[in-house]
């Protein structure tokens, strides 16, 4: 990525400025140690406020790879992400952890403690705010209840609070990961798969819920197998195949050939 210009403040006065990203991922390649396969080729790719972007792909295009690099649970091997404005790879641990707290992810298996009651899963998502005693009194006597449970009322499931995680269904568990992400309050949604194990009514319910969430300033990426939902719910979609971009796109500009050459078969 170009360093950032200086910039003339008359230009304010010629013509709007762009929006800044919140992140940026420039030339970022990834190869996982225990094996020689590179999983992700040059990509480049900016995600800007109010984004709603469909990451689609055949099964083993990189998806997964590219979304735990976002968020930072992964460096990349070569190339640089920023976020919000800064190099993950040059921020000290403490500013690291300050960014990636902005940054929320929910995962296709929910990361669920099944055993807790809800109100605990929930709390998860304010564990990086408090401190570790107040964290370990909150699973013997429930802290901020009044927060979590305006969370679960925003997905639907306030009733809940106090039932075990496992006694949910997987549409419910889905709901408990996106109430933690509400409490993490985080400016990106990330979200692998958010639906690939709920029925059609479920995975319409929690696109609907994930699209709410994300506005003018909040942005969602998103891995899907499902194009339907990837269609009605983005405004911009990424096309994956073996590790590289093939296409980034309006969701109005996608037509049936980039779809075609996205998912042939390998010969």
């Amino acid at each position: 990525c170009p360093e950032v210009q200086a910039i003339n403040p008359m230009d304010s006065l010629r013509s709007p400025l762009p929006p800044t990203p919140l992140l940026q991922v420039c030339q970022v390649s990834h190869q996982f140690a225990a094996s020689s396969q590179t999983v992700l080729t040059e990509i480049n790719l900016h995600v800007y406020p109010g984004d709603r972007i469909a990451l689609i792909g055949p099964s083993g295009a990189g998806k997964s790879t590219l979304l735990s690099l976002l968020n930072g649970s992964l460096s990349p091997t070569c190339g640089a992400i920023w976020s919000f404005g800064q190099n993950l790879a040059r921020a000290s641990p403490r500013r690291r952890r300050t960014l990636q707290r902005q940054i929320g992810t929910i995962y296709q298996q929910f990361h669920l403690v099944p055993s807790l009651r809800v109100i605990h899963n929930v709390n998860a998502g304010l564990l990086g705010q408090w401190s570790w005693l107040k964290a370990l009194w909150s699973l013997v006597v429930p802290q901020g209840i009044d927060q979590a449970q305006t969370a679960l009322a925003q997905v639907g499931i306030p009733e809940v609070l106090f039932a075990r995680t496992d006694q949910l269904s997987g549409g419910q568990q889905q709901r408990v990961a996106i109430a933690r992400i509400l409490l993490q309050n985080p400016q990106i949604i990330l979200a692998d798969e958010p639906i690939a194990s709920l029925d059609p009514e479920r995975s319409r319910e929690v696109m609907t819920l994930l699209a709410e969430l994300s506005g003018s300033s909040r942005s969602l990426v998103v891995s899907l197998h499902d194009l339907a939902m990837a269609r009605e719910f983005c405004d911009r979609i990424i096309g994956l195949r073996q590790g590289r971009i093939l296409f980034d796109l309006p969701t109005a500009q996608l037509q049936p050939a980039h779809l075609e050459t996205l998912y042939q078969l390998t010969p």
